[in-house]
């Protein structure tokens, strides 16, 4: 009755195939935000420290949260920066093996970097802001402000 002819005539598989694509679709929607930075005809020109300070202190919504991510980052680079040393010097220190320490150097650095991250997800509260409507608004607020100069 309610159901499609090309519902009812699917197979178990392609059922369950489409209700896991729906899932994930709707997870990861928040893609669609940036879908339009990302696949764009002609590339955003790229800015400076002065234009996200600019939009900081116009936007009084999404610009502290904005200032607040950006602030973030700070801690990412210092948890990258000690996990990429001090995990390429215990390998080595122990192995004297320079493929070893670059492995080790990669993967502290990601490590270290993810690190940072969650603290500076607790230190700042990030979980309480919505950094990607304040990124997403900054992107919008540079296209118009790039398309006005041209």
């Amino acid at each position: 009755m309610g159901v499609n002819k090309g519902e009812e005539d699917a197979s178990f598989y392609a059922k369950q195939w489409n209700g896991w694509k729906g899932f994930w679709c709707n997870r990861f929607a928040y893609l669609d935000n940036y879908t339009k930075f990302v696949k764009f005809d002609k590339p955003l020109p790229p800015w400076s420290d002065s234009d996200v300070d600019a939009f900081i202190a116009m936007d009084p919504i999404h610009g502290p949260t904005l200032k607040t991510a950006r602030e973030a980052v700070k801690y990412g680079l210092v948890g990258t920066a000690i996990g990429a040393v001090s995990s390429a010097g215990v390998a080595w220190k122990y192995s004297k093996s320079p493929h070893g320490a670059v492995l080790a150097l990669g993967a502290g650095a990601v490590c270290g970097w993810t690190f940072g991250a969650e603290v500076a997800n607790h230190a700042l509260q990030l979980y309480r802001l919505d950094t990607l409507t304040a990124q997403t608004k900054f992107m919008e607020w540079w296209e118009t402000k790039s398309a006005s100069r041209s």
